[in-house]
């Protein structure tokens, strides 16, 4: 039996389109890379690591464009503030705390109910395209986190916060929102 060759340029064409497809993740993946490796080089609070695998790890980040990127880092940082503020929560119930204590976690409770309402204006204005409001309410939920995590410094004292590593990483996902904010202006 003969072989058919008149279905190869076919099988090309059907072999070239599936490829294709395959190619848009790693395409993504290295839009993820080179925006982070920017991010950590122009901006100190941004870091590659940390940059790269919150990106990756976010659902559709891979087919994503630089403008998505955007979206999902401001989700990340919803996401974020959602999270610390339900877990600031569950230490309020905590009844070993001294006054002291209490009072800062209460603060930053109320900081954080702030920066859930600021982060759905930040996502609103950014698919305004409003990029300077948005880069305004990024900066300000970045700056709950800094006021959460002195409150508990605040006056010589020497507690030491809850919070530190979740305002570090809501900081540094602001920072990196920022950065793409950025380039999408640049």
């Amino acid at each position: 039996m003969k072989p058919n060759f008149s279905s190869f340029p076919l099988y090309i064409f059907f072999i070239l389109f599936v490829s294709s497809f395959i190619y848009v993740p790693i395409e993504a993946s290295n839009l993820i890379e080179e925006t982070c490796k920017r991010c950590a080089q122009n901006d100190p609070n941004v870091k590659y690591g940390f940059c790269k695998t919150s990106l990756q790890a976010a659902p559709a980040s891979q087919c994503a464009n630089l403008k998505g990127l955007g979206s999902i880092s401001i989700k990340l940082l919803r996401y974020n503030v959602t999270d610390t503020r339900c877990h600031i929560k569950h230490l309020l119930k905590n009844k070993k705390w001294d006054k002291y204590y209490l009072q800062r976690l209460n603060d930053c409770f109320e900081l954080y109910s702030d920066a859930i309402t600021t982060v759905k204006q930040a996502m609103n204005s950014y698919h305004d395209k409003r990029y300077d409001d948005a880069n305004i309410q990024i900066s300000a939920i970045m700056d709950d986190s800094n006021t959460c995590e002195d409150g508990f410094k605040e006056g010589g004292n020497s507690t030491s916060s809850p919070l530190s590593k979740r305002n570090e990483n809501l900081f540094e996902l602001g920072a990196t929102s920022l950065c793409i904010l950025m380039n999408m202006e640049g």
